[in-house]
């Protein structure tokens, strides 16, 4: 699909701030759709160098912002994905001291590019797999500072690599600043959940979404994502544990204030199908800045089938 308005990855930078300058106006509620797109230019350069010191490119900078009318402090902004279209190849990296496999992956960099046609990603020689493409990095801005666009994942959103943020799903996210200021970057071919190499299937693409607004709620203090089938809670916390907990509550408080479920029911049914899974390693606090790739805890999601409801 062509977008209503496009935004080029030359107005990609780190970082989620509510000082940017919006790049866009849209109104919400209008279906006008947006394009948003990103950027592989440094898994590119480190297939060139093989070497983290000569990287120019920044790492996962977001497209936008783009000022949402009417968003208000206290408002929740829903992000309605409807296509993310890739170019001609994606890529695999090994970043040294990152990822879950850091420590049986031979030194240096791997590079590989990976050859996206007719919608497969061919990721060896041997072995070739249907495109999953999905948003790493959506959010908004902060009231203060800057969110990081690497690690760690906020409340506004941010780098979560979860893969349900697809064609198909909406996202929602609380409105700190006036305008929103969404902002989406890091685009994936592919990425099995969990992402144990930290990167997956990077790709250049272009995500086209619309938006909605929700006056006065839900409050939200993590995103939410809504698929055809279910509802998904993201839980944030350091250590895992307690992102894996806070999910749990959101989910629970989902049931009972905004359907009006009984605590009995509610604790039942989600020890019943609510199932739960790790998204990104990107951690939800604080990294070591000696080692900025060393993730802190995990990203975690939680499930409530709209069966249920």
């Amino acid at each position: 699909m062509t977008p209503d308005h496009f935004l080029p990855n030359t107005l990609g930078v780190p970082g989620f701030a509510a000082d940017r300058e919006p790049v866009l106006r849209v109104r919400p509620g209008t279906g006008e759709t947006i394009g948003f797109e990103t950027t592989d230019a440094v898994y590119a350069e480190l297939d060139r160098h093989h070497d983290l010191g000569q990287l120019q490119a920044p790492i996962n900078p977001v497209t936008g912002p783009v000022h949402v009318e009417g968003a208000e402090p206290g408002d929740t902004l829903a992000v309605h994905i409807h296509d993310i279209q890739l170019t001609t190849h994606g890529w695999s990296v090994s970043l040294p001291g990152s990822g879950a496999l850091q420590h049986v992956m031979p030194e240096g960099v791997f590079a590989r590019r990976c050859p996206v046609e007719d919608g497969v990603v061919r990721v060896t020689d041997r072995h070739a797999f249907p495109v999953r493409p999905m948003i790493g990095c959506i959010g908004v801005a902060p009231a203060e500072g800057t969110n990081s666009t690497i690690m760690p994942a906020y409340a506004e959103g941010g780098n979560m690599d979860v893969t349900e943020a697809r064609p198909g799903s909406t996202v929602y996210l609380p409105v700190r600043v006036p305008g929103a200021l969404l902002s989406i970057g890091d685009v994936h071919a592919l990425m099995a959940e969990g992402e144990s190499s930290f990167v997956a299937i990077e790709a250049q693409g272009t995500a086209i979404v619309s938006v909605d607004l929700v006056k006065g709620g839900p409050a939200l203090r993590a995103p939410r994502i809504e698929t055809p089938e279910e509802w998904l809670f993201v839980g944030l916390g350091d250590p895992v544990q307690e992102s894996v907990r806070r999910g749990y509550e959101d989910a629970f408080a989902f049931l009972v204030d905004e359907h009006g479920w009984t605590a009995e029911d509610t604790y039942a049914v989600l020890s019943a199908v609510g199932d739960s899974k790790l998204g990104g390693p990107t951690g939800s606090g604080d990294p070591d800045p000696l080692h900025p790739f060393a993730a802190v805890g995990a990203v975690t999601l939680h499930r409530v089938p709209k069966a249920v409801l």
